[in-house]
């Protein structure tokens, strides 16, 4: 089939590069000149696991293009995929200029039945809005063509999104016309070959699903950060507690990992709008609001933990940071802990010595002028005359590290560990002092006195 994907970022490239690999005729159309001459020079601008391997092979194959003329982009597809961004509004509402203005200009340059597919992140309603700007684009050209407007919500996980989108766990469509159900059915039949995968409903309640799972994910979160600080107080740990409840087969063991708060693109971008929704309907979400401001509060327990440890003061410290990104296999550092906490330090006038496998390169775009930062070419370097070391990400290569040459390279023996990679007792063979998120041993009685 012949597919249109309108937008070149994560989720575009992602469902544009998938999509070809199970043989479609798929063209990327972005604003972006630079993005586009990157793609077709085989850049990727995005550091996504198995990724770059799905792009190179289909463009070979001549199944994915990518182009910036809207006017070939519409005319390609009868599957129109609006994968644009949807950034937070000023009000924590998501902002949809870029969604309208794909609607706008597919209604400026359609000759024939569309179907238009949400595949962004967007508010319950935007396929109403994308509708009516659709159809007043046809009639600014005295034209009545039929289309359909279907939401498509994605469900990927940065860092196995291509294993995601080709093993999906359910592909839900919003839609009440046959014909465009018939459509997704023969796009998605590949997916399929298992077990029928394909859910649909209406397209309100398609929107209103994708916001409802990442509400519910970073509900988990939230609530496994508030046992975890509750651990803390109580002398408890809070990995046996993980344990413990994990095996009941109705909480599982998903999600269910105390840290140092959660970040992204997707979980505050999406809580966030949908309480702003939730307010605009005349409904206040108080567990929404309630799961924000437990993640806002989390965000800085590690710079806390710091702060209590060398006694408030931490001018002319430096401190080790290992992990920058909001989470492993990515470059992504949108709302990432390791933000919070270096901008902390570097306000208490700490000096920051960071490594991360991937976002080195997003961190000195975020922090070009930043001379209490040096990036480290390896981990192991930023160690080197570091007062203490704090773990931000939990990067496999962080997982079983020489803590003999950590306590060396440290000037004070004592790591803060914002993902719980370690088992405390080791550390303490290790002659390491040892802080993490909700390790009982009375861990925040130690730190308060």
């Amino acid at each position: 089939m012949k597919i249109t994907i309108f937008g070149t970022g994560y989720v575009g490239l992602v469902t544009g590069a998938c999509l070809a690999d199970v043989g479609h005729d798929v063209l990327c159309m972005d604003v972006d000149d630079n993005k586009i001459d990157r793609l077709k020079n085989g850049q990727i601008p995005i550091y996504e696991p198995g990724l770059e391997s799905v792009v190179t092979h289909n463009v070979e194959a001549g199944r994915l293009q990518f182009s910036t003329d809207a006017e070939a982009a519409v005319q390609h597809g009868i599957l129109q995929f609006i994968a644009v961004g949807t950034p937070p509004d000023e009000d924590g509402s998501a902002d949809l200029q870029y969604v309208t203005a794909v609607a706008k200009t597919i209604g400026q340059y359609m000759t024939d039945y569309k179907v238009i597919i949400d595949k962004s992140t967007v508010p319950v309603g935007t396929g109403d809005k994308v509708v009516s700007a659709t159809r007043a684009a046809l009639d600014h050209r005295g034209l009545d063509l039929q289309f359909d407007v279907v939401s498509n919500p994605e469900f990927l996980k940065e860092g196995a999104a291509v294993n995601d989108f080709m093993k999906p766990d359910r592909i839900v469509v919003g839609t009440e016309s046959e014909r465009a159900q018939e459509l997704l059915r023969e796009v998605y039949y590949p997916f399929n070959r298992n077990h029928d995968r394909m859910i649909y409903m209406d397209r309100r309640s398609a929107e209103l699903t994708k916001y409802a799972a990442n509400a519910m994910l970073a509900t988990k979160i939230s609530f496994m950060n508030e046992v975890a600080n509750l651990a803390e107080r109580l002398g408890a740990d809070i990995e046996s507690v993980r344990r413990g409840i994990g095996s009941d087969p109705r909480i599982g063991y998903h999600f269910i990992y105390p840290g140092c708060g959660y970040g992204g693109s997707c979980f505050p971008k999406d809580v966030t709008a949908l309480s702003r929704t939730a307010r605009d309907c005349g409904y206040e979400s108080r567990l929404l609001n309630a799961v924000e401001a437990v993640n806002g509060a989390q965000k800085h327990v590690l710079f806390d933990k710091v702060s209590h440890y060398f006694q408030g003061d931490l001018e002319g410290k430096t401190i080790a940071v290992w992990g920058l990104a909001f989470k492993p296999n990515t470059d992504d550092m949108r709302e990432a802990s390791a933000r919070t906490l270096m901008e902390l330090l570097w306000k208490a006038g700490a000096r920051v010595q960071a490594f991360d496998p991937e976002a080195m390169n997003e961190t000195q775009r975020l922090y070009p002028d930043q001379e209490s930062l040096q990036l480290c070419g390896t981990k192991e370097q930023a160690l080197k005359g570091a007062d203490a070391l704090v773990i931000c990400t939990e990067w496999k290569e962080f997982r079983s590290p020489d803590f003999a040459s950590i306590k060396a390279a440290l000037r004070e023996p004592v790591i803060f560990d914002g993902r719980n990679l370690y088992e405390p007792d080791m550390l303490t063979r290790y002659g390491l002092t040892y802080y993490a998120i909700g390790r009982g041993r009375n861990q925040f009685q130690s730190l308060a006195h």
